[in-house]
């Protein structure tokens, strides 16, 4: 077997374990107690989303892969290792709230890599950014749950750098073509960069060596 078909079936093996662990956990969700708070609902709400663009970024990477574009390839990798750390520190909070996580599948929808570039960054990471965590820190902040308020925050910071990476791949893209390139990923918050860290993580200050390469 080659290399390039090698690695296409890995790829093939990581998508179908993702679908397997994104169909383990659907289900319709638990009711959750109002006397939670609106917080409580907020963090399930954002570890399904993180679940969901996980299971995206596996799948945009195998079509990156398959188009060529190894280096957008990783980059959708190591963002969707990132999505993942988003969801074990969310479901770290729900459960100090007593509650467990869940994940409601939403099958990802492929089209070209540049289209999947451009949904990834304005509908992804954009809202995100801009809309959802904001909202959710304003109301853990005013429901005193300072746990909350920072997994938001740290996933926020993330998911920026996440458009900004995404962005470039966009204005360089016939540059991203042949073999991989490692990103580098915070294993305690997902931020995530093109070069090796040089110091602490920029965003939750944890040291360099919490970063991991993503290739």
């Amino acid at each position: 077997m080659t290399h390039q078909l090698r690695r296409m079936a890995y790829l093939g093996v990581l998508l179908a374990m993702a679908i397997a662990a994104a169909l383990t956990e659907a289900i319709a969700g638990p009711e959750i107690d109002p006397k939670a708070g609106k917080t409580l609902v907020n963090l399930q709400a954002a570890y399904n989303g993180e679940s969901n663009a996980r299971l995206r970024y596996v799948a945009y990477a195998n079509r990156a892969y398959v188009e060529g574009y190894g280096q957008v390839a990783s980059l959708f990798r190591a963002a969707a290792e990132a999505e993942e750390i988003h969801m074990r520190n969310h479901a770290e909070v729900i459960r100090k709230m007593g509650a467990e996580p869940y994940t409601i599948l939403e099958m990802p929808l492929l089209r070209s890599t540049k289209e999947n570039l451009e949904y990834a960054a304005d509908q992804g990471e954009a809202y995100e950014r801009d809309t959802m965590y904001p909202e959710f820190i304003k109301q853990a902040q005013a429901e005193g749950n300072e746990d909350a308020v920072r997994t938001f925050g740290l996933a926020r910071k993330a998911e920026a750098q996440h458009f900004r990476l995404f962005t470039e791949a966009l204005g360089n893209l016939e540059n991203m073509k042949g073999k991989s390139h490692p990103y580098y990923v915070c294993t305690a918050c997902g931020y995530t960069t093109a070069e090796p860290p040089t110091g602490d993580c920029v965003s939750c200050s944890s040291a360099s060596e919490k970063y991991q390469a993503v290739d």
